[in-house]
């Protein structure tokens, strides 16, 4: 689902086993050019609803080192909806593949909720593969890592998702390295921790929903004035395309499902509810560079 690595920020500054190998450079790692720009087109799926949308770019430095700021543009909808808005059209957003600078959070209250999901998930394909660099664990074909975080991360807006938290944790594999057309293919697997610390609300939202630990919760806000609430396991994997010259990215895949199950409740504290419904949610996104 939607997400806003709150809690990244823990993982920039605290743990030392992310320093990265001493002498062993990582194939990864990117190479950055202060003023080059690029070009992202983003395709994603989620149930019946479909868009795709473009993010133009320029790379930049600062005190920490560099990063990449994006402007959104051209999104396309299927069903239709209306077009981006003045304010989306002007934010910006930045990222980074730079291991010395520590990701950006973006500000969600400065876009309109059709663009919650684009701007989450180029953070979320930005994150893994800063983690992958900064760890400097993955040097040869083959090699794995598992990174315990569990913190809970949030794309709550406060406006119309009140919660929305997920528990994960990392594993990682550089699956292939390839000299021939110059390329490595890298796969991220966020997988549910052992123990997931995502809040819980309401007691009925502590059952296993699907054989694990419940590690994903949402509560949204209704017109009706009501609340919906739902909580369950989410799971995604992550295959990245990325270039051995400089380590951008020319491709990436993401297969997010989440299987939950959401009540319909009259109050804020979730104690009055309607009967529980099973829903099962695929999220597919994929970025593609343009140039």
């Amino acid at each position: 689902m939607k997400r806003f690595w709150l809690a990244f920020f823990i993982i920039c500054t605290g743990s030392a086993v992310l320093g990265q190998a001493a002498g062993s450079p990582s194939p990864l790692l990117r190479r950055y050019r202060e003023g080059e720009k690029l070009s992202y087109k983003m395709k994603a799926v989620n149930q019946s609803r479909h868009y795709e949308i473009e993010a133009d770019g320029v790379v930049k430095k600062d005190a920490s080192g560099y990063y990449e700021e994006y402007a959104w543009s051209q999104l396309i909808t299927d069903p239709p909806k209306a077009t981006l808005t003045g304010a989306s059209l002007a934010f910006r957003q930045p990222v980074t593949l730079d291991p010395n600078h520590p990701p950006a959070m973006p500000d969600l209250s400065k876009v309109e909720p059709a663009m919650i999901g684009p701007v989450t998930d180029l953070m979320t394909f930005y994150v893994d593969l800063w983690l992958a660099e900064k760890t400097g664990q993955l040097l040869h074909a083959g090699d794995h890592f598992y990174f315990k975080h569990g913190t809970a991360a949030s794309w709550a807006d406060g406006q119309y998702v009140l919660l929305g938290e997920d528990s994960i944790d990392f594993d990682l594999t550089l699956k292939d390295i390839n000299q021939t057309d110059n390329t490595a293919t890298l796969i991220v697997r966020h997988v549910v921790p052992e123990k997931p610390q995502i809040k819980i609300p309401a007691e009925w939202m502590r059952a296993p929903v699907a054989g694990t630990p419940n590690n994903w919760v949402q509560t949204q806000k209704m017109p009706n004035g009501k609340f919906l609430a739902a909580v369950g396991k989410e799971t995604f994997d992550v295959e990245y395309k990325l270039s051995l010259a400089d380590g951008k990215i020319l491709s990436a895949t993401m297969d997010n499902p989440v299987e939950t199950v959401e009540r319909e409740c009259s109050d804020a504290a979730l104690t009055q509810c309607g009967e529980q419904r099973p829903r099962h949610i695929l999220r597919q996104v994929s970025i593609t560079l343009l140039h």
